[in-house]
């Protein structure tokens, strides 16, 4: 089992940037294919973006390509979120996954429901 903790929400501007963390312990994280969700008020959970074991394979949904980028640092045990170019609709509680993939490096999941574990959610605010 493995057990997230996201860091790095806040309040930015529109059209600022944040870099949101997400803290894998328990079992070895380098295990787990990544990804990162969203939920804003009275809207349903959305996918954001994904990163396989290997680190070399990605996912983003349409909404966020080219301006959000997934990546991680096994050896901390880390995963990252950078998001540039924040819009008001970008506004969300952001909430980072994980699903073993022990056994396929390359594997990555597209939807929410691909992954089993996840941590209890930073507030990210973009306002104009």
């Amino acid at each position: 089992q493995v057990q997230l903790v996201e860091s790095g929400g806040g309040l930015v501007q529109t059209g600022g940037s944040l870099r949101l963390s997400c803290a894998a312990s328990g079992r070895t994280s380098s295990s787990y294919a990544m990804g990162w969700s969203r939920q804003a008020p009275g809207k349903e959970r959305e996918f954001v973006a994904a990163i396989s074991r290997s680190g070399d394979h990605t996912y983003y949904t349409d909404s966020v390509k080219g301006r959000f980028t997934i990546s991680r640092d096994n050896a901390k045990n880390t995963v990252y979120l950078q998001m540039n170019s924040l819009r008001p609709e970008d506004t969300a509680v952001y909430y980072c996954g994980a699903r073993d993939a022990r056994f396929n490096v390359y594997w990555l999941g597209r939807k929410t429901v691909d992954y089993d574990y996840w941590g209890q959610g930073t507030q990210v605010t973009a306002s104009s």
